[in-house]
């Protein structure tokens, strides 16, 4: 056994142990690796909410990301109150559908929206509204308008933020919790135009509709991860490849479990250096995917050979599906230089990090491909962590 298998037993010993009893998965450079599918018991783990979480330290994350398409630069927030929300569409016969929510407590209708839960992040507050309200699980997709608007009482009025995406069904069939919704609609652009109660809602329709015109609208999210805080180099004396996260990395590798639920990535590659595997290990576990480790994403293979990390990027995005990437710092200026040949509209280009170090540990890069444009990136968004 290799320094590189040790560092994965250690890390995930059950994602290790599925390795052994495959083909030797270090023993070719792109090993697949199966996540534990049973809690144990025999049941298959619930899929995690927000509310499920609560235990867990709040503000590991940053709220607001910073979001970039040809019509929106959103990098912050001014309001006293944030909330999120997601515009579901579908097409139906070639024409593009969106799903409306009635409010009985305000005779209003609108899109699923909420304010934030305590330590959530906007994408984690945006598909958490959608399932609650009327029972979806979606994968969100293109950035959308963030409407502004004034609440609360005369004399004591603040100021309130929603940040949208647009958002894919992924499962269920939408049916109203009948407390905050109790009725809910596909319907054609036009007509949600007429029905929406709040003329700001028609804000990030408009773009929806644009977006779908232009062929931008149906993406797959390609995400590049950096790996949580590790442990210092000085204060490390083994190999590598063995180095570990420290405790705020571990920590940090939970928030990012619960962020990357958003866009649902589906295949994930990962170096097998223990704090990368370490950092992805969360997500693989309590969403049973399968875990590629691809030796071309190490410090070291990049040093030696750097078209190798390159190539490895360029084959991922070919495959136009939700993925997932978790390399290192040294990596990220070629992965970044792969992602920049898949851009074609100047003002993307400005939002892909240029500066060393690129992306702070445990950030997260969502680069949306649109499908209808052979895979060219039209979205860039970046989540930072919290210094610890």
């Amino acid at each position: 056994m290799n320094t590189t298998d040790r560092s994965l037993d250690d890390a995930v010993p059950d994602i290790a142990d599925d390795a052994r009893a495959g083909a030797s998965a270090r023993s070719v450079p792109d090993a697949a690796v199966a996540a534990p599918s049973t809690n144990g018991t025999g049941a298959t783990p619930a899929e995690p909410t927000a509310a499920t979480e609560s235990a867990e330290p709040a503000e590991l994350m940053t709220r607001v990301p910073r979001r970039r398409t040809t019509t929106c630069a959103d990098d912050g927030h001014d309001a006293a109150v944030l909330a999120a929300g997601a515009l579901c569409w579908r097409l139906n016969r070639g024409a593009l559908e969106v799903l409306l929510i009635h409010r009985p407590r305000y005779d209003d209708w609108s899109f699923p929206k909420g304010k934030l839960d305590p330590g959530e992040t906007l994408p984690e507050c945006a598909v958490r509204e959608v399932h609650e309200e009327i029972g979806l699980k979606v994968r969100l997709g293109m950035p959308l308008p963030i409407t502004r608007y004034m609440v609360g009482k005369s004399g004591r009025m603040k100021s309130k933020e929603v940040w949208y995406w647009a958002a894919q069904v992924t499962e269920g069939k939408p049916k109203p919790d009948a407390e905050e919704t109790d009725e809910v609609r596909w319907v054609a652009v036009p007509q949600a135009r007429e029905m929406l109660s709040n003329d700001t809602d028609r804000q990030p329709l408009d773009e929806l509709e644009r977006l779908h015109e232009e062929m931008r609208l149906r993406t797959s999210p390609f995400i590049v991860l950096r790996h949580a805080k590790a442990k210092p180099r000085a204060s490390w004396s083994k190999a590598e490849g063995k180095r570990p996260l420290a405790a705020t990395g571990k920590r940090q590798a939970k928030a990012v479990e619960r962020l990357l639920t958003a866009w649902r990535p589906r295949m994930l590659e990962s170096s097998p250096w223990k704090r990368c595997v370490e950092t992805v290990a969360p997500y693989v576990k309590r969403h049973r995917h399968r875990l590629k480790y691809r030796d071309s994403l190490t410090e070291k293979r990049a040093l030696e050979k750097p078209q190798k990390p390159r190539n490895r990027t360029r084959k991922s995005l070919e495959a136009l599906q939700p993925l997932l990437m978790c390399t290192h710092r040294p990596v990220l200026p070629t992965v970044l230089e792969e992602l920049r040949d898949w851009i074609r509209d100047p003002e993307l280009l400005e939002a892909l990090p240029a500066e060393d170090p690129y992306l702070r540990p445990g950030a997260v890069l969502v680069a949306q491909q649109a499908v209808d444009r052979s895979g060219t990136i039209v979205a860039v968004e970046v989540h930072d962590p919290f210094d610890d």
